[in-house]
């Protein structure tokens, strides 16, 4: 497909909703799979919700079970217009853990923003660490996007650790850019580009309040 601008598409359209989303796999017997329509996978949305950190920096409610299903429902169509693909992070044959997925996708640019949640059972085990960094290599290299960026709240240093830790380097600092319950917040911007080494290139230093 060529742009109005006469430059190719990075990624053909298609590439996202044809195949179906894959299943990939992590460590530990833990996998990123596509969220299912059962009660629990929206229990594990519904307690996402609830859980204040992630209501925080994630700027995620759910209200109920109806409501965690709809969220579900609208997760495949975003992949089916090509705009997002999220996964739930979960134990084989399991209930979810977490979320990981992009956000924001331009194929024709190439381009998408990561995201993610762990529940607070499964935090501190590196979990988001892993999963980051998968869908990274799945978008970079299977998928085929270019760039793919990781934001955050400057008092949010443990997003920033896992950024740094999964490869995105530090790329600068975004003024007033997050609307959070208690007023703007600044921004850190971390990216990841296709060919980059597993280890972050940061062009700064990113200092967080807190880290």
């Amino acid at each position: 497909m060529i742009s109005s601008s006469g430059i190719p598409a990075v990624v053909p359209p298609g590439r996202l909703a044809e195949p179906g989303q894959p299943v990939l796999p992590l460590t530990d017997g833990l996998e990123l799979r596509p969220w299912q329509l059962t009660d629990a996978d929206a229990d594990a949305l519904l307690a996402a919700g609830r859980d204040p950190d992630i209501s925080r920096w994630n700027l995620f409610t759910v209200a109920d079970r109806a409501e965690a299903r709809a969220r579900i429902e609208r997760l495949h169509g975003r992949r089916r217009a090509e705009t997002g693909v999220v996964w739930a992070i979960a134990p084989r044959g399991g209930a979810p853990v977490g979320l990981a997925g992009l956000n924001d996708v331009d194929l024709a640019a190439g381009t998408a923003e990561v995201l993610y949640w762990v529940l607070p059972a499964a935090r501190g085990t590196g979990l988001a660490v892993r999963a980051a960094r998968r869908l990274s290599r799945w978008a970079l290299d299977d998928l085929g996007l270019h760039r793919l960026i990781l934001c955050h709240s400057v008092a949010n240093p443990a997003s920033c650790r896992v950024a740094e830790k999964a490869g995105f380097g530090y790329e600068g600092t975004q003024r007033s850019a997050l609307l959070h319950a208690d007023g703007w917040h600044d921004q850190h911007l971390h990216a990841r580009v296709a060919g980059d080494p597993g280890q972050a290139l940061s062009s700064g230093s990113c200092r967080c309040r807190g880290a």
